[in-house]
């Protein structure tokens, strides 16, 4: 049985959308949590409980890394810190192999020399590339189709290295489409610029963009638009807490598809979203994009297995519900 109270983590990037929401799930279970992110893309605000010890720093820092493994016993360190603009990623690999490879580099280092070898991993679905068969779980070929899923595949690549050569203990967490916010619509999703199909089609319906485009209509779906599967951002949480137990007891470094098994069209999200909301979403209809897949759907079976996790927000209806209170709270969605 874990105590928290006896663990400390170290979290990358904790001030981003998925690291907040982690971060504070493991500080309200009592874990003594370290955040250390740039705020590049990330919000001091969205590190919501006192406790939590934020760093504003890099990576790359080696000085830095150093004090903070020298101040703090850390057991495990889970890494959220990393550029993910897929078109940015194709029209700049230079920056997302600095950041996603080079940096996380450094990391390592310091942690080898602290005797730290206990790594979470936020990886993602875009390792696969193009999907072979769908539901892809996790012996589907890794064969990212751009600079962003390559760096994500790259580090993978190097961790099993480190696995083989210094008994380093892993797990890969590979999520599909990471939505929704806090139930208490405290954090959320805010990014800029925000790439993600529902704040996308929720700040249409609140006249903040002009319209949603729906790119491609003649997939090989149902409907022809295409299917992703949402993966609710408190599901995706759990799940890295689960991963930090499963290590602290012992289990074998795994990779773990994290979604829900089911997939919803683009079309079937604007639908959703106008239910949810009562808005009335403006649409354009428009080219498929390169390099967008026409069906990207998990199969989760594998975490179940072995880390006993399972998502809880299977219904994209109740995963919309925490996004619109998030975006149409006082603030309007932003700190």
């Amino acid at each position: 049985m874990i105590n928290p109270k006896e663990h400390t983590l170290l979290v990358t990037g904790g001030a981003g959308y998925i690291g907040s929401h982690t971060v504070r799930m493991l500080a309200t279970q009592g874990y003594k949590v370290i955040v250390v992110d740039n705020l590049i893309y990330g919000h001091k605000e969205a590190i919501v409980n006192p406790e939590v010890t934020l760093i504003v720093g890099d990576l790359g820092d080696k000085v830095l890394m150093n004090k903070i493994f020298s101040d703090h016993k850390i057991d495990a360190v889970i890494h959220f810190a990393a550029y993910a603009f897929v078109g940015e990623s194709v029209t700049n690999p230079a920056k997302y192999y600095h950041n996603n490879i080079a940096a996380p580099l450094n990391l390592l280092d310091v942690m080898m020399e602290h005797n730290c070898k206990n790594f979470i991993f936020s990886s993602t679905c875009a390792t696969y590339g193009n999907p072979v068969y769908v539901p892809i779980d996790e012996k589907h070929p890794q064969d990212p189709i751009n600079p962003y899923g390559q760096s994500k595949l790259m580090l993978e690549k190097i961790l099993k290295d480190y696995k083989i050569a210094y008994d380093f203990n892993y797990v890969f967490l590979r999520y599909f489409n990471a939505s929704g916010a806090s139930e208490d619509g405290l954090i959320g999703e805010d990014h800029n610029p925000e790439t993600h199909l529902i704040p996308l089609i929720i700040e249409a319906g609140q006249g903040k963009r002009k319209h949603i485009t729906v790119f491609g209509t003649d997939y090989d779906t149902p409907d022809g638009t295409g299917v992703r599967d949402y993966i609710h951002i408190l599901d995706l949480g759990k799940a890295h807490i689960l991963a930090f137990e499963y290590l602290m007891n012992g289990g074998a470094s795994v990779a773990c598809n994290l979604g829900t098994g089911q997939g919803y069209s683009v079309k079937e999200v604007i639908q959703i979203v106008e239910e949810v909301t009562g808005l009335t979403i403006p649409v354009v209809y428009g080219e498929r994009r390169a390099g967008d897949p026409p069906q990207l759907v998990a199969n989760p079976q594998y975490a179940k297995e072995t880390l006993g996790w399972e998502a809880q927000y299977k219904d994209l209806k109740d995963t919309v519900k925490t996004a619109w209170q998030w975006h149409n709270n006082a603030n309007q969605g932003h700190y």
